[in-house]
């Protein structure tokens, strides 16, 4: 049986919650906030024309930008209300509703190059579900492709506990950062954004 995500049970507290979400972001993009710099870090890291899944893509900030630049994205969330958002954004490109614990992608198109997964996702899933996420994760990448994971520390997802379970969905932890600027990760700060790899088979 499927379970509820955390995001899920914060909107059904607050019906109103995935549209003050979406506010939020117009708000300061309409400021003139930079609200592109994942995408500027997941664009520098690939050739153009790269296969990128956006997991947990909301309302397609990140997989949108990507896409403008001429990535091949496709974005998956378990909100209909982000992804509307998203579809509204980016009309054409291909976002789908889907459990990030289940496999909503068919063997076909498990071909990323780099999965990029930013907004604190992680937090948000489902209780217990993390090390499944990151095997999901894993087994939709390329050989030699990459994860590319951002979360809060201070959010229930100890930053030990999650490299542990990346090292043992398979991945390997190239780097940790504190930003998606790629400031040093000292370990004290409340932020990590980390380079997950899947090692290329042998020749």
């Amino acid at each position: 049986m499927r379970k509820e995500t955390l995001w899920e049970a914060q909107c059904k507290e607050n019906p109103g919650h995935s549209r003050s979400y979406i506010e939020r972001f117009e708000s300061l993009r309409a400021e003139g906030a930079d609200l592109d710099g994942e995408a500027r870090l997941i664009d520098a890291m690939l050739p153009r024309g790269s296969k990128i899944l956006d997991a947990g893509c909301g309302p397609g900030r990140v997989g949108g930008e990507l896409g403008r630049r001429g990535h091949q994205v496709v974005g998956v969330d378990a909100d209909p209300v982000l992804l509307a958002a998203a579809k509204a954004a980016f009309p054409e490109q291909d976002w789908r509703v889907g459990d990030l614990s289940e496999s909503t992608l068919s063997a076909e198109e498990a071909t990323f190059d780099l999965v990029v997964c930013a907004g604190n996702v992680m937090a948000f899933l489902a209780p217990g579900t993390a090390p499944a996420v990151l095997q999901g994760f894993h087994s939709l990448l390329v050989d030699g492709g990459r994860a590319v994971i951002g979360c809060g520390t201070d959010r229930g997802y100890d930053p030990e506990v999650f490299q542990s379970d990346a090292l043992a969905a398979g991945f390997t932890v190239d780097g940790l950062f504190s930003s998606w600027d790629l400031r040093p990760y000292p370990g004290d700060t409340n932020f990590v954004v980390a380079v997950l790899g899947r090692a290329a088979s042998a020749a």
